[in-house]
């Protein structure tokens, strides 16, 4: 275990590194990336400009401009260019409402996927497995923008069962909290569902016809503990890392859509009106955080997989 823990975080460091490498490259060299003339304004002079770049050290080597950020970055006073607020504060305040998002998306595309996958192996080849097919291709082929979208208007707008959107923190009231999250989870959760419900239901038709499944039935164990304690176990390994990266994936700042589809103003649309504002700040601060995310959430997939199967070694 230690010399995985070793290995993980010497190739973290690597890939944190790369990536705010390239991040911070690409969005200096594109066309229109000069900060210094966006914050100065349409009608500013060239004086104004010079005085700008050189208040913010945009006339130094590219290079030196990336560490002096890199320096602000672990310091955490990463200041915006945009609207010259600390970055760090405004990811922290848009944290709470895409965790929530993302906590609550997983839990529902794992109960979801739990369900229709293992119904849909019981019942393979009848009636209602073909139904659960179809089904779950149409959730699978359909955008989460789009399922939110019409989820929106139905139980929103006509039916007017759920709220249309806005966050409430859940120390001020748990029931509100949950009430204006549960459109945003279920369209969330609907696709990333069919695609696992669709992998565990696969999975487990193929282990069920395995040695260890007949050596467990020959012991006398019941259908159900066969098919719980022993093939859903084993037959869970592919899925676990589907889940591990797309909770990565929403934590970090993936559900931009559904963000702004519902007005939460979390990581996701801070992120997206950062790119629009080609704020290299926040963009770059922003990035760091999505691929920490990612990185730390594969090494629990990895440690996960060792715990399903035991043939997984983590110092191997």
């Amino acid at each position: 275990m230690l010399s995985f823990i070793v290995r993980r975080t010497f190739s973290s460091a690597v890939v944190l590194a790369a990536v705010s490498v390239l991040t911070f490259m690409i969005f200096e060299v594109i066309p229109s990336g000069d900060p210094a003339i966006r914050m100065a304004g349409q009608n500013a002079t060239p004086e104004t400009i010079a005085a700008i770049r050189r208040t913010w050290g945009f006339n130094r080597s590219i290079w030196h401009q990336y560490i002096s950020m890199m320096q602000k970055v672990f310091t955490g006073n990463v200041i915006s260019y945009t609207d010259q607020v600390n970055v760090v504060s405004q990811i922290e305040r848009g944290l709470p409402v895409t965790l929530s998002l993302a906590l609550g998306a997983i839990v529902l595309t794992i109960a979801f996927s739990l369900c229709l996958g293992m119904l849909g192996a019981v019942t393979s080849g009848r009636v209602t497995d073909r139904i659960l097919m179809f089904l779950t291709l149409t959730g699978l082929s359909t955008p989460s923008y789009v399922i939110g979208a019409i989820a929106l208007y139905l139980l929103a707008y006509r039916a007017q069962v759920l709220p249309s959107g806005g966050y409430v923190h859940f120390g001020t009231d748990p029931a509100a909290w949950f009430t204006h999250l549960l459109l945003p989870w279920l369209s969330l959760a609907i696709p990333i569902s069919c695609l696992s419900s669709r992998v565990l239901r696969a999975s487990l038709l193929d282990n069920v016809n395995e040695d260890f499944v007949r050596t467990a039935r020959a012991k006398g164990l019941s259908r159900s503990r066969v098919l719980v304690r022993h093939v859903l176990r084993t037959s869970l390994i592919p899925l676990v890392s589907i889940w591990g990266l797309d909770f990565a994936g929403l934590l970090g700042g993936g559900a931009i859509l559904i963000e702004t589809v519902f007005n939460l103003h979390g990581v996701g649309q801070y992120a997206a009106e950062s790119v629009a504002g080609l704020d290299v700040p926040s963009i770059l601060v922003v990035t760091l955080y999505g691929a920490f995310a990612v990185v730390l959430l594969s090494a629990v997939v990895d440690v996960l997989y060792a715990a399903l199967d035991p043939r997984v070694r983590l110092d191997g």
